[in-house]
C-alpha cells in the first residue's frame, strides 16, 4: 500500500468522521449512486491536491465509485485531518498528507501524486497544476528541487483536464492562460453559482468565525471586527460577524464592492484607519500584504489577527516578526507578539486558513454542492476534455443547475417550471408594451 500519513491506527476514528460527512452530503450521494452503475471514470487516474478533510474523503469515494484511481495530497500544511487521511489510506487510496507538514514534506507529497501520472487534476490553490507547469517549462525553484528528487526522472504529463476549487487558484490559472502557457483545460469550479454563492459566502462565513472562536473563545458581541475584502467570502464573514453582535468595518480596494458594503450597512474605511479601531482583523482578499507593519503598530493592545484567504501571505508575518520584541504561543493556534511599542497582538493559526487550522473547515452540507460540481466536472472532462483548448472554462450551466436541483430535492423543496407559453414568450422579441 502506497501512502504517507501520520498514524494509520487513526483510521477507525476517521471512518466515523467520514460517515458523518457522508450522511450530510445528499447531492454527492445521488451522484455516487449513478457513478457506481455507469463507471464514467473507468481507467482514469485523478491527481488531487485538496484539504484532506472528511468532506474531501466523500468526494474521493465518489470518484472511486466512478471507476477512477485517486492519488491525494494536502493543499495546506495545517489543514489535514489526520484521522481522515488514515481512513483513506486504509481503504487503499494513495494519500500523502499529515497535519503540520514542513516545506519539504508538502512538496514531496505533490511529487508522489504526480508520480501516478494523473489524467485529471483537482486542485485547491493551484499548487499541483503550477508544479506540473514548472516541471514542463523547466523552471527551477526550491519546491521543484524537492519534487524532482521524488520523481527521479521528470515524466511527460498528458493531462486531459483539471478543475480548480478556489478564487486564489483560479486567479493563478487565469494568469497562466493569459501568458499563453496553460497546458490543458481547467474548469473553474470556484466560479459555479452553486459553489461561490454558498461555499464562499455561507461556508467561509460560518467556518471562519468558528475557527476564531475555537482558537480564542472571545466574545464577538460588541467587538469591532475588520473584514479585509468584500468578495463572496468577505460578505459571508461580515454577515456572520454582524449576526453575533459585532460592529463590522470593511476595507476594500474595489469601489463597486466598497459601495456594496456600504449599501449592506457596513462601515467602510481604509486599513490605515481601520487598524486604529479594530479588535479582530480577518483577511479574505486573495492578495498579499493586506495587513502590514504600519497597520500593526497602530492597532489596539490585544488585537487579534486572522486570515481566511488561501495562502498565508495576507498578513505580513515578516513585518510582524520585525516589530516584535517577544513571541510565544499562549494557547493552541494563538501566538502572542509583544511589539516594540509594548502592545500585544495575537496571530491565529500562523496566518494560515483559520477555518481549517483551528476548526474543521466548511460544514458538510455546503461542501456537498462544491464537491458535486467537482465530481460532475471531472466526468465532463473525461468525456469532453480532449476537445477543449487549454483555457480556463466556467462550469457548464447544465452541471450548475443539476447540482441546485439535486440540493433542492434533498431538502424536500419543489419549484415551478416554465409553461410552453412562458418559454415562447421569453424566446420572442415581438411582444411589447
Amino acid at each position: 500500500m502506497d501512502f504517507k500519513v501520520r498514524d494509520i491506527s487513526l483510521a477507525e476514528r476517521g471512518s466515523g468522521l467520514v460517515k458523518w460527512a457522508r450522511d450530510h452530503m445528499p447531492v454527492l450521494a445521488e451522484i455516487r449512486r449513478r457513478f457506481r452503475q455507469e463507471k464514467p471514470l473507468e481507467g482514469i487516474t485523478v491527481g488531487a491536491c485538496l484539504h484532506v478533510t472528511k468532506e474531501t474523503a466523500v468526494l474521493v469515494e465518489t470518484l472511486l465509485d466512478g471507476g477512477a484511481r485517486v492519488a491525494l495530497c494536502a493543499s495546506n500544511p495545517l489543514s489535514t485531518q489526520d484521522e481522515v487521511a488514515a481512513y483513506l489510506a486504509s481503504t487503499g487510496v494513495n494519500v500523502y498528507a499529515w497535519r503540520g507538514m514542513d516545506f519539504e514534506g508538502y512538496y514531496e507529497a505533490i511529487g508522489r501524486v504526480l508520480s501516478k501520472h494523473p489524467d485529471i487534476t483537482i486542485d485547491d490553490g493551484a499548487d499541483l497544476v503550477s508544479t506540473i507547469h514548472k516541471l514542463t517549462y523547466g523552471e527551477e525553484s526550491k519546491e521543484i528541487e524537492v519534487v524532482k528528487r521524488v520523481l527521479g526522472v521528470t515524466p511527460r504529463f498528458k493531462v486531459i483536464g483539471g478543475t480548480e476549487e478556489t478564487t486564489t487558484g483560479v486567479t493563478r490559472l487565469r494568469a497562466l492562460a493569459k501568458e499563453g502557457k496553460l497546458l490543458y483545460p481547467i474548469i473553474a469550479v470556484n466560479d459555479a453559482y452553486t459553489k461561490f454563492l454558498f461555499d464562499n459566502r455561507y461556508g467561509t462565513g460560518q467556518s471562519t468565525i468558528d475557527g476564531i472562536l475555537r482558537a480564542t473563545n472571545v466574545l464577538m458581541a460588541g467587538k469591532v471586527v475588520v473584514v479585509a475584502g468584500y468578495g463572496w467570502c468577505g460578505k459571508g464573514v461580515a454577515m456572520r460577524a454582524r449576526g453575533m453582535g459585532a460592529r463590522v468595518v470593511v476595507t476594500e480596494v474595489d469601489p463597486i464592492k466598497a459601495l456594496e458594503a456600504v449599501m449592506d450597512g457596513f462601515t467602510v474605511m481604509p486599513m490605515s484607519e481601520a487598524s486604529k479601531v479594530g479588535d479582530v482583523f480577518i483577511t479574505v482578499t486573495g492578495d498579499i500584504n493586506v495587513i502590514r507593519g504600519e497597520h500593526m503598530l497602530k492597532m489596539k493592545d490585544g488585537a487579534i489577527l486572522a486570515n481566511s484567504g488561501h495562502f498565508n501571505v495576507e498578513i505580513n508575518i515578516e513585518d510582524l516578526e520585525a516589530i516584535a520584541k517577544e513571541k510565544k504561543e499562549i494557547r493552541p493556534y494563538v501566538t502572542e507578539y509583544v511589539l516594540v511599542n509594548g502592545k500585544r497582538l495575537y496571530l491565529l493559526a500562523e496566518g494560515r486558513l483559520v477555518n481549517l487550522v483551528a476548526a474543521e473547515g466548511h460544514p458538510s452540507e455546503v461542501m456537498d454542492m462544491s464537491f458535486a460540481n467537482q465530481a460532475l466536472s471531472v466526468e465532463y472532462l473525461v468525456k469532453r476534455g480532449r476537445e477543449l483548448a487549454p483555457r480556463v472554462y466556467p462550469v457548464p450551466r447544465e452541471i450548475d443547475e443539476e447540482v441546485a436541483r439535486l440540493k433542492l430535492r434533498s431538502m424536500g423543496i419543489e419549484i415551478d417550471s416554465l409553461t410552453e407559453e412562458q418559454k415562447a414568450y421569453l424566446e420572442s422579441w415581438k411582444a411589447g408594451t
